[in-house]
This record gives structure tokens, sequence and C-alpha cells, in this order.
């Protein structure tokens, strides 16, 4: 093309855009398309697979007129995101790993179950509740030593949205409801944190995973240390300072709270949760001659020591009284902290903003979600949704 056709061609397209970026139908035309747009991203951030166009009219409707959590929930309604995106988001939470890659099982059903039906998430520590599939699907049963059930849901593509169902844990468990603590008490979370050991990994990965804290991060060597157990080293390697300025961090902490899990224990030849009532698992006086002074358990009875010193900061309700017996009890006493409102929202943000908060916008907005999600009484959809209104431009 020479040079003369090739500035004709570019006169003629420009003049016909020119009626177009003068009329001021065209401008709003240009603005709702920005709304489609972002409600577009909303929807595949929350389900991650395209909208109907019906579904993307309605949202860009919702967007146009400010009732931006009202176009995420209208995403929220589609089945993928209670079978891929909660899945996911809940996932890492039930094993060791922290992987998404592992099946569905109690723990991750009962968080999808709890955010559909608008459970408080408070009580996700501490709930007599599971969810599993509905009996018309003929899914295999004994939920108590099998993680059968929850492998054929997936395996033959059940919805989850349409076909999980709230039942009691101590029907389906054979434990007391007075013993049951929500996901605590999970066949899933105790085969992976309630087999073998001492307790101490149940306590390390609630903390992690629902406070979004690690024991590195709550250290705090001021706390008394007369409730660490007989197996820890007072002079680990011969060096007495070790301990009084590293391992006291933690365990002055861990040891009086994992006491609530005293009566638990995950039975690998019977593959199920057990519960002794009144008496101790043995796995609690292991190694009782490292240090035969130490703290000998003799019930499940806590109590929380950081609710003095620098681990106030996590927000301790103090309606509460710090203290008390069994794992339900020490379950309210989690799941009623800041951090732990707080730490749901920042896995949510991760989850539909794709990235970690990372200025002084998104911490203030993770503190006004935080607000809004404690004041509507603990409802995830609410996190995701406002999450989701937050993140529709990025």
């Amino acid at each position: 093309m020479t040079t003369t056709r090739l500035q004709t061609c570019i006169e003629s397209v420009l003049h016909n855009l020119l009626p177009c970026i003068l009329v001021l139908g065209c401008t709003a035309s240009s603005a709702g398309e920005i709304e489609r747009r972002q409600a577009k991203r909303i929807h595949d951030r929350l389900a991650g697979v395209p909208p109907m166009e019906s579904v993307l009219d309605d949202m860009e409707a919702d967007l146009v007129t400010g009732n931006d959590t009202d176009a995420a929930l209208t995403a929220m309604e589609n089945s993928a995101f209670y079978n891929v995106t909660l899945k996911n988001f809940a996932t890492p939470w039930t094993n060791r790993e922290r992987t998404l890659f592992a099946p569905l099982n109690d723990y991750s059903a009962t968080v999808i179950g709890m955010v559909r039906d608008e459970v408080p998430f408070n009580r996700l520590l501490s709930a007599d509740l599971l969810y599993k599939g509905d009996d018309s699907l003929g899914l295999p049963g004994n939920l108590q030593a099998s993680n059968d059930h929850y492998i054929a849901m997936e395996e033959q593509g059940i919805d989850l949205k349409d076909n999980l169902v709230p039942d009691l844990q101590s029907l389906n468990y054979g434990i007391p409801s007075t013993a049951t603590a929500g996901v605590l008490t999970s066949r899933a979370a105790a085969k992976e944190f309630f087999v073998d050991g001492t307790n101490r990994a149940m306590f390390r990965f609630t903390l992690l995973n629902h406070l979004c804290n690690d024991l590195e991060q709550v250290k705090d060597i001021t706390r008394s240390p007369d409730r660490i157990r007989q197996d820890v080293s007072r002079s680990p390697g011969g060096d007495s300072r070790i301990f009084n300025n590293s391992c006291v961090g933690c365990h002055s902490g861990m040891d009086p709270m994992a006491q609530a899990f005293a009566y638990y224990n995950f039975d690998s030849g019977s593959q199920r949760i057990q519960f002794t009532s009144g008496i101790t698992q043995p796995k609690y006086h292991i190694n009782e001659n490292t240090f035969k002074y130490g703290f000998v358990t003799t019930d499940d009875h806590w109590d929380n020591y950081w609710r003095a010193g620098q681990n106030a900061l996590l927000g301790w309700d103090p309606g509460l009284p710090g203290s008390g017996d069994g794992a339900k009890s020490l379950g309210v006493e989690l799941a009623s902290s800041e951090a732990f409102a707080r730490c749901q929202v920042k896995k949510a943000f991760k989850t539909v903003c794709l990235r970690e908060p990372g200025n002084s916008q998104d911490r203030s907005r993770i503190d006004s979600i935080t607000a809004a999600f404690k004041a509507d009484n603990y409802n995830m959809k609410t996190v995701f949704a406002e999450t989701a209104a937050y993140c529709k431009g990025i």
C-alpha cells in the first residue's frame, strides 16, 4: 500500500469514528461496556467459568446502578463456585501439605455447606455439624471409617450446591455432641492432625489455617512455662538458654491450649476418630522422662495464656473466660478472636483477587470487610461478595 493510500485509509477511519466520539450516546455505551467487562471479571474470579449472557446482563445492570455486591452474589449462584472455588479454598486446610490437590472430604464439604447455607462461620471450630451427600444419591456410607462417600461425590461429578445436606457429626462418628468441635473433629482433620504425635499438630494447623499465624509469629517467651509437658527438654543440646529463649516461646502458649485435645486420637487401624471421655490419651505422656518435673496432663482443661502479652493483639473476645474444658470451648475461643475473622477475609481476598493484600488501600478494605463480616453474623458470602466488588477492576 502506498503512503497516499494508507493516509486516505486512516483519514477514512478517523472520519467514521469522529461522530461516535462526539455523540453522548456513544460515550454512555462505552461506560456500559466497562461494567460488562467488570461483570465478567467478577464472574470469572468467583465461579471460574464464563457466565451465560442473561446472567451477565443482570450483573451488568447491578454494576451500572452501583449494586456491586448484588452482582457478585449472582455470580455465586453458579454451581462452579461451590464445586471448584470453595473446594479449592478449603482443601489446603485439611492436610499437612496444605495442598489443594486432595479429594473432597467431610472437612471441605462442611466448609462448602456452611458458606452455601450462610451458617455463621464462627461456628466452624465448635459446631456439631457436618455436610454430606443426600441419601437419595446412593453414595457409600460409613463416614466414620472411610472417605469413600466424598470421593464418590467428586468422581461422579455431583453438584455440591444442590446435593450437600447438613447432619450431626455426633450421629455419624459416635462421639458425644459435647465433644464435637466443627471441622476440628472432622474425620479428615483427625486423620491428619490427631494421628500419632502429641496432638500439638491440631493446634498448630488450626492456628495457621484459621488465625493466619504460625507458631513462629506468636512466639512469646514472657509467658509462664508451668504447663509445658514432660516431653520438652529444658536443656536441648545441654543448653538451657535454647529452651528459655526459643522453645518456651511456643510451648508456653501452645501446651495449655492443646490440652483441650487430651481425649482425642485417630486410630490408624480402625481409621476412626477416638474420644476417651475422662481418660487422657497415652500420647500426652510420651517421653515423660525427658523432663520429669514438667506438666502432667490429667484432663482436658485448657487456658489461653496469650490473652496477656504481645498476643493480646490477636483480639480475644473479652466476653469469654479464656479457659474451659475440651475442644468445643477452645474452638469458640479461637473463632471469636479478631484474628479469626480477619484471617477468613484475607484468604477470600487471595482467592478472589488472586494476590495478597499489598498496600494501604488493600489493608483498609480488609478492615472494612472484616467489620462487615462480623456485623453480618459471620456470613462468608458477604466476604466473597465484598471482595469481588473491590477487585472488579484489578
